[in-house]
């Protein structure tokens, strides 16, 4: 968009909740102003997260690429590799291509921490991406490479979680 000084990189990590919901306000607001916008999940796969119906309906792609399961780091398998590897081949392109104004990829800094991806070819996609790309990488333990790299560091605290309570992610509040 012309004026717009686009292609920024942010990183939202940290272990308190709201990464991803600050990365869909952008986009909503990105839209809002007639921008093109991208969502890339990473380890991530359902029609049953709310954000991922409203998107759609909005008309913004959402590529998910996991396998349905529940991967914990240091016990991943093949498929969950090929599931990363392709979803950064799918960003790569699409940022370098310029396609789009705002790219998100969710859940990739979880994807890189869970040795899914290489912090390196991750940094690579990002350094050959358009210039007027803004990116949000969301996702807990972001790599001390990738937060030098970016521009905005947002980093969530947990204070209080009704979690801690016993209380179980909630429909429409949590996903």
């Amino acid at each position: 968009m012309e004026g717009n000084d686009l292609g920024l990189l942010h990183v939202y990590t940290g272990d308190g909740k709201g990464k991803t919901t600050a990365a869909l306000g952008l986009a909503l607001r990105a839209w809002g102003h007639g921008m093109r916008v991208c969502i890339i999940q990473f380890m991530k796969r359902g029609e049953d997260y709310g954000e991922v119906m409203a998107m759609r309906r909005l008309n913004v792609e959402v590529f998910q690429f996991g396998s349905g399961k529940l991967i914990m780091k240091g016990k991943h398998c093949q498929e969950d590799l090929d599931c990363a590897s392709r979803a950064l081949e799918l960003a790569s392109s699409i940022m370098a291509s310029g396609e789009f104004d705002v790219v998100i990829l969710d859940e990739i800094n979880v994807a890189i921490s869970f040795d899914l991806l290489r912090c390196c070819d991750v940094l690579d996609a990002l350094r050959t991406r358009a210039s007027d790309v803004e990116v949000i990488c969301t996702g807990r333990n972001a790599p001390e490479e990738l937060r030098r790299e970016a521009d905005l560091v947002t980093v969530m605290t947990v204070e209080k979680h009704p979690y801690d309570g016993g209380l179980n992610a909630r429909k429409g509040i949590e996903y």
